[in-house]
C-alpha cells in the first residue's frame, strides 16, 4: 500500500489487487480475521500494522450521507411488518418523496442490503431512491437478532447465523409488504447490493409480478429457474470481481437461451463493492454511471 497524504481518501488504486481480493474474501466470510491478519502481514511495512490496513479497508460509515435524514424532499421512517415464513417481525427504513401526485403515484422499490444488515450506506441508497421520487425501502434481516449492530464484524457474524432460507423469506415478505402498501402506482422494482444482488435474482425467480430488477455484483440464480423470470433486469458487475463474475457466462446464457429482456454492465477497472461510497472500493465515476442507469431502468418499467 503507497504511503498517502491524510487529507486524500483512498482508492483502490492505492492498494494492491491481490489485498483487495484477500479483503474481499474476509468480508464474504471465506477467511476468518485472523487468516486475513496474518496474510495481510506481507503489506506491512514502515510501521503499517495488518489490523491498520483491514481497518483502512473497511467501511468508514461517516462518509455514507449524500441524501441527508431531514432532505425537504423526502419523508423517512422506521416501520415493522411481520414475515411469518421468515424469522418474526422485521423491522425496516421506508422513505417517501413529499411531493407526490395523487393522479400519478410513484412506484416502489425493495432494496436489499449486503451480507452484514441495514448499515447507514444502504440506509443513504434508501433515501437516494426516495429522492429520485420512489417509495424506497430498505429491510433489516438482522431484526430477529436486535437489528444492525452498529458495526460490520458483528453485522456480518449475525447474519451467518441466522437460517438462510428464513432470512430470504424476510426479504420476501417485504417485497409483499410494499406490493400491499397504499399510495403507490402497485408496480415493485428491486435492487441489492452483494448479498442483496443474489435476492433480487431470487425474487425475480419466486415472483413474476416484480416488474424490474437491479442486482449489484449479486450471485446468479440457477440455470434451470431463469425460465421462470419475467421482471427485465439491469445486472451490474465489477470487472475485477473474480468470484461472481464467475457465475456470468452461464447466467448470461440462461438469459438469452431463454429470451429475457436484460442489460448487462461490467464496469471496467473496478473491484466487488464498487458503489459502496464509505470503503477504498468506491469507485465514484462507475457508480454514479451504475445508479443513473438504475434509476433510469426503474423509471422506464415501473412507470404507471
Amino acid at each position: 500500500m503507497d504511503e498517502q497524504p491524510a487529507t486524500r481518501r483512498l482508492s483502490a488504486r492505492d492498494f494492491d489487487q491481490d489485498l483487495l481480493d484477500l479483503y474481499d474474501y474476509y468480508a464474504h466470510g471465506k477467511i476468518s480475521k485472523r487468516e486475513f491478519l496474518d496474510r495481510a502481514g506481507k503489506w506491512a511495512i514502515g510501521g503499517l500494522t495488518a489490523l491498520a490496513i483491514l481497518d483502512t479497508l473497511s467501511p468508514n460509515y461517516a462518509l455514507a450521507q449524500q441524501v441527508e435524514e431531514d432532505d425537504p424532499d423526502i419523508r423517512g421512517e422506521d416501520i415493522t411488518y411481520a414475515s411469518p415464513n421468515g424469522t418474526g417481525d422485521i423491522t425496516a427504513y421506508l422513505v417517501r418523496p413529499t411531493a407526490i401526485d395523487p393522479d400519478n403515484p410513484p412506484a416502489a422499490v425493495l432494496v436489499v442490503h449486503e451480507n452484514r444488515g441495514l448499515n447507514p450506506y444502504i440506509r443513504d441508497v434508501v433515501r437516494r431512491l426516495g429522492k429520485a421520487g420512489f417509495v424506497a425501502m430498505g429491510p433489516d434481516g438482522l431484526s430477529s437478532l436486535g437489528g444492525y449492530p452498529g458495526n460490520d464484524d458483528e453485522g456480518r457474524t449475525m447474519q451467518r447465523s441466522l437460517d438462510q432460507e428464513a432470512l430470504l423469506n424476510d426479504f420476501f415478505a417485504g417485497f409483499e409488504y410494499l406490493q400491499a402498501l397504499e399510495g403507490t402506482n402497485g408496480k415493485i422494482g428491486a435492487t441489492g447490493f452483494c448479498y442483496g444482488g443474489g435476492v433480487v435474482s431470487k425474487l425475480a425467480v419466486a415472483y413474476p409480478e416484480l416488474a424490474a430488477g437491479v442486482p449489484f455484483y449479486g450471485s446468479a440464480p440457477d440455470s434451470d429457474q431463469v425460465a421462470l423470470i419475467k421482471a427485465p433486469l439491469m445486472i451490474q458487475l465489477a470487472a475485477l470481481d473474480q468470484r461472481i463474475n464467475a457465475m456470468w457466462p452461464e447466467f448470461q446464457k440462461a438469459l438469452e437461451e431463454n429470451d429475457k429482456r436484460y442489460e448487462a454492465y461490467i464496469y471496467p477497472g473496478v473491484n466487488h463493492g464498487f458503489h459502496n461510497d464509505t470503503t477504498p472500493r468506491y469507485d465514484a465515476e462507475a457508480a454514479t454511471l451504475a445508479e443513473t442507469r438504475m434509476i433510469a431502468w426503474f423509471r422506464t418499467y415501473l412507470a404507471g
